[in-house]
């Protein structure tokens, strides 16, 4: 199928996922080499930067989350624009988001950005390093700045020695500089764990204004920060959006700006799509302080869940099918927060799920603590396993 047809019918389920689902200091640098060369990053606005942690990389505090674009001009974009550190994932996209920002890198100095990437854990050394390898390849690049586990949420994980083992590896054989951990749930327990062993030098953290646990998350953080764990934001936006039409966007700039002002994170990764969210990213920089008027546009004083799952799993117990309901909510924002169809596939198809969950329960036993409707979410987001895998190809 050619490429300009497959995003046509994309651009046409996502019409019909908002409305028919519904009804259905300031010098940019990036820190030297294994070798300790250095030069100065491309020319960009000025920004605000920030030292990650031990790492000493001074990065912008605005960085870019690749994982919803595979545009390789905007990655080129943000880079020109001063942006320096890039997140990715080896999954993302299948693999191609890495492909993707490879591309972009092309014939630009290799200290002048930073890739930071994730490979989820494995049972065994020998299988995280190699599908580590097999990200460092795609991106085309001698070593991976900073190398994460992905998705972690426990102690155990992050103290996984066979990952450790692996990771360790990589940094002696200079194929990786830093090594950290990436988590959606159970953050302070996380965060806390990973300054813990010492080994880790970086933490990416859902971080947002939406967390009923945000006090708890924001002092995790200053106690990584002071223990030298670099802490980038993830999560930032809560979303995007209020609603599953998308009608009601989320004061975007003031929810990056709530992240920022926590001195103790070093920079975020929000996901970009287009030009003008890079601008008005980038914009943040200019001015971070909340205003009045920004402060209630994100009803900060209420209890509206919009399209973000705490990620709390209190749920857990209550689901008479045993479902990973958070990882659900997870493929449900990505849907419709994010409009990344695929991201939320690729998370359904990762997930033992039956043939069709919450249509055998009746009355749905789960009650959200943040109110939201469970089971008319899982039953609508699971409706995307029935279009074929070539849509995503």
């Amino acid at each position: 199928m050619p490429r300009s047809e497959n995003r046509l019918k994309r651009r046409s389920f996502l019409k019909w996922g908002a409305a028919g689902l519904a009804g259905l200091c300031v010098k940019p640098a990036a820190g030297s080499g294994p070798g300790g060369q250095s030069s100065a990053a491309p020319p960009g606005p000025k920004l605000v930067h920030r030292t990650l942690g031990k790492t000493g990389l001074r990065l912008p505090v605005v960085s870019m989350g690749v994982m919803n674009s595979d545009n390789p001009n905007l990655v080129r974009a943000a880079l020109d624009r001063g942006i320096v550190l890039l997140d990715t994932a080896h999954g993302y996209q299948r693999g191609r988001n890495e492909v993707v920002i490879g591309e972009a890198l092309k014939g630009r100095p290799r200290d002048s950005f930073v890739i930071a990437t994730k490979v989820p854990a494995e049972p065994t050394t020998e299988a995280y390093l190699k599908n580590a390898e097999i990200s460092r390849q795609r991106l085309g690049l001698e070593y991976v700045d900073i190398l994460n586990i992905h998705d972690v949420s426990s102690r155990g994980e992050v103290e996984s020695e066979p990952v450790l083992k692996a990771l360790e590896k990589l940094k002696k054989d200079g194929r990786v500089r830093f090594a950290g951990v990436t988590t959606h749930s159970h953050e302070p327990e996380v965060i806390r764990a990973a300054a813990a062993t010492g080994f880790h030098d970086v933490v990416i953290t859902a971080y947002n204004f939406r967390q009923s646990h945000r006090e708890e998350v924001r002092e995790a953080i200053g106690e990584a920060a002071r223990a030298g764990v670099g802490v980038i934001a993830m999560k930032t936006l809560a979303g995007r959006f209020w609603d599953k039409e998308r009608k009601q966007p989320i004061n975007t700039t003031a929810a990056l700006k709530w992240v920022l002002n926590d001195p103790n994170v070093t920079t975020t990764i929000p996901g970009m799509t287009t030009f003008d969210q890079l601008e008005a990213d980038l914009a943040v920089m200019a001015n971070p302080a909340l205003t009045e008027q920004e402060k209630n546009d994100l009803r900060l004083n209420t209890e509206s869940a919009g399209l973000y799952c705490q990620q709390c799993g209190e749920c857990l117990r209550a689901c008479r099918e045993g479902l990973p309901v958070p990882s659900l909510m997870r493929s449900y924002m990505y849907a419709y927060g994010y409009g990344n169809l695929g991201a939320a596939y690729d998370l359904l198809h990762r997930l033992d799920l039956p043939g069709e969950p919450c249509r055998s329960c009746g009355d749905c036993a789960v009650r959200c603590v943040q109110g939201i409707d469970v089971a008319d979410r899982v039953k609508d987001v699971t409706r995307l396993r029935a279009l074929p895998d070539s849509f995503f190809a």
